[in-house]
């Protein structure tokens, strides 16, 4: 990204973003961005409904976008589609996307019938420009468009179309345009959800996007290293070749998934951007919008929570608390980990909310040759983990998947063989690593174990990362399924009534559809 590599692998993130700034001081970031944000209302939504205006960015503009004037809309599609739940996943949803040049008065429409998109609501459009020089293009700018929508109904599905003046989703030729989303319901009842992390743009990536589709999730998270814009991976030597048009290809290849489910996503080191923001997700801020209800919207975009049916999902930034990759090391000022000790201490003592899922890209627990595995972590939040019983961690960053036994204390609690129970509240915590989304894979020091092929190593060789660049050697026994070939993670949750057993089924499906590893998380309902 236009950093001297003798010079990158010892910068923190707001460093690089400063030497960056001071090089390229004549070129702007963000030319221009009309902001606003809509609530929708009628029959199928909630009453009490508001239009209301949100607060621009402080680089951007509050103007029609420059030279939008000159563009003929009928000609430019917009791409890209990507949704988010709020913070309200019931009530509250987020549809994003792009178009590749500017375009005037862009909006959404959404109804509950296909034929009936009359309610229009105005987009946020947030503009990002990349010069020549930080990135391996020429001079690049990106519009990324987002309508907040709020007022919803529980467990509706509703239609929308995203457009703007010249391109009208309503109209009858555009009617393939049209899409779906579904918003939680307000009660417990089964549902899906997958996970991965490290997906980039590649043919493992597309080919796990459709069976991800074929899953009918109801969401999808997504533990950290999203595009790979920036190859290296913030901090490391070699140069960094940060190219934002992979952003453009990533977010065209993911729209199959989606544009119908919710993609929730946590930062790894590969999406701290220098360029844009001393944090590094100054871009992120412009393709994203994610929940704003973490401890530190500023610093922190990507940390936030949310509930769906009996199930509380965490997103936490391990860049805060990294030792391999210090970039952002400290960056929260330990506000992170209490905010996360709050929420845990919530949610144990919410009334409906039997599971607390947690993903993040660092792992905690993994033998990779690659990274292994994050004494930050260790230090840091499992800790909490184990206080408040957390009933599953999914990571991202080594490109393998494994996963452990049931642990306590850094220590084996449970051996966890294909196809058994873990019991969080006596037990301890399972930690799974689903890195293994498209990139290129990594390796291990032992033997792949997994359904069908067990080989069972109770000495496995490894390592933690600790401080100032340091790794200690280990020997472990909790490495209980080692697969080294493209997959995610299927997660089945299945309430109960009080008084009885609710579950996790927890498989892992390789690329090729084939169950690599099952287990179940069970928790008795109080």
């Amino acid at each position: 990204m236009g950093i001297p590599p003798h010079l990158a692998g010892r910068m923190s993130m707001a460093e690089q973003h400063e030497y960056l700034r001071s090089r390229f001081s004549r070129r702007t970031m963000i030319r221009g961005g009309a902001v606003t944000v809509g609530a929708v209302v009628g029959g199928a939504f909630l009453p009490g409904a508001t239009a209301q205006a949100a607060a621009p960015t402080a680089s951007a503009v509050p103007a029609q976008t420059r030279g939008a004037e000159r563009i003929d809309g009928a000609l430019v599609a917009p791409f890209g589609r990507h949704l988010a739940y709020g913070a309200d996943p019931r009530t509250e949803m987020t549809v994003s996307w792009q178009v590749p040049v500017a375009v005037r008065r862009p909006y959404i429409r959404i109804g509950a019938h296909p034929w009936d998109l009359s309610r229009k609501i105005e987009a946020e459009v947030r503009t990002l420009f990349t010069p020549a020089g930080v990135g391996a293009s020429g001079d690049h700018t990106q519009y990324y468009l987002h309508a907040e929508l709020t007022h919803l109904r529980p467990g509706r599905t509703y239609y929308y179309g995203v457009g703007h003046e010249g391109f009208d989703p309503a109209a009858p030729r555009l009617a393939g345009t049209i899409g779906t989303f579904t918003t939680a319901p307000d009660r417990a009842e089964p549902f899906t959800f997958t996970a991965f992390g490290d997906q980039g743009v590649s043919y493992h990536g597309l080919a796990n996007d459709s069976l991800i589709l074929a899953q009918g999730p109801a969401f999808h998270l997504h533990a950290g290293d999203i595009a790979y814009a920036d190859p290296s991976g913030m901090g490391r030597k070699e140069d960094t070749g940060y190219d934002s048009r992979t952003w453009d290809q990533f977010l065209a290849q993911t729209e199959s998934v989606a544009k119908q489910v919710p993609w929730m996503v946590s930062y790894g080191n590969h999406d701290m951007e220098a360029w844009y923001s001393p944090n590094g997700y100054g871009g992120e801020d412009a393709r994203w919008r994610l929940p704003g209800n973490g401890p530190d919207r500023k610093n922190l975009p990507g940390v936030y929570t949310f509930v769906h049916g009996n199930t509380a999902v965490i997103s936490l930034d391990a860049n805060d608390i990294s030792f391999e990759i210090p970039a952002n090391l400290g960056i929260s000022g330990g506000t992170q980990t209490r905010w996360l000790e709050a929420q845990l201490k919530k949610y144990r003592a919410a009334k409906g909310i039997d599971f607390v899922v947690v993903f993040f890209h660092h792992c905690a627990y993994c033998t990779s040759t690659a990274h292994a595995s994050e004494g930050g972590v260790r230090q840091e939040w499992v800790p909490l983990f184990e206080k408040y019983t957390v009933d599953l961690v999914i990571n991202g960053h080594n490109h393998v998947y494994e996963r452990t036994d049931v642990l306590k204390g850094g220590e084996v609690a449970r051996q966890l063989p294909i196809g058994g129970t873990a019991y969080p509240e006596t037990d301890g915590v399972v930690y799974v690593t689903a890195g293994a989304a498209g990139r290129s894979l990594y390796a291990f020091s032992a033997d792949e174990s997994y359904e069908g092929q067990v080989k069972d190593d109770d000495a496995v060789s490894s390592f933690v990362c600790l401080a100032d660049g340091e790794r200690r050697a280990e020997t472990v026994a909790w490495s209980r399924v080692r697969y080294l070939d493209y997959s995610f993670l299927r997660v089945d949750v299945t309430p109960a009534a009080k008084g009885r057993t609710a579950t996790l089924t927890v498989r892992g499906i390789a690329e090729t559809g084939e169950e690599v590893d099952r287990f179940v998380v069970a928790r008795r309902v109080r």
